[in-house]
C-alpha cells in the first residue's frame, strides 16, 4: 500500500469521525432551535474555520482534497446555521 492510498484512508476517516462527531449535535440544534448554551464565538469561529479549510482543500496543489472540502463544506453549513440561530435566538429575546 502506497503512501498517497494510506494518506487518502487516513484523511476519509477523519472526514467520517469528524462529522459523525459534530452532525448529530448540530442536526439537534438546528431541529430545536434550542441555543441556550451555545456561545456565539465559537460557531462563528468554527464557520469561518471549516470555510477556510474548505478553500484549502480545493486550492490544494496536487489537486482537490475531496475529504477536506466534503467535511468541511458540512461544519460550514451547519456552523452558520446554528450561528443564524443564535443570533434570531437572542434577538427575539430582547
Amino acid at each position: 500500500m502506497g503512501q498517497e492510498t494510506v494518506y487518502n484512508i487516513f484523511g476519509y476517516v477523519a472526514s467520517i469521525g469528524m462529522i459523525l462527531g459534530y452532525l448529530p449535535q448540530a442536526i439537534a440544534t438546528i431541529r430545536t432551535r434550542n441555543t441556550d448554551g451555545i456561545a456565539v464565538p465559537t460557531f462563528l469561529m468554527m464557520a469561518i474555520g471549516a470555510f477556510a479549510f474548505v478553500v484549502q482543500g480545493l486550492l490544494h496543489k496536487d489537486g482537490i482534497i475531496w475529504s477536506m472540502v466534503i467535511t468541511n463544506a458540512v461544519t460550514t453549513t451547519c456552523s452558520c446555521l446554528i450561528f443564524a440561530i443564535k443570533i434570531h435566538n437572542s434577538w427575539k429575546k430582547k
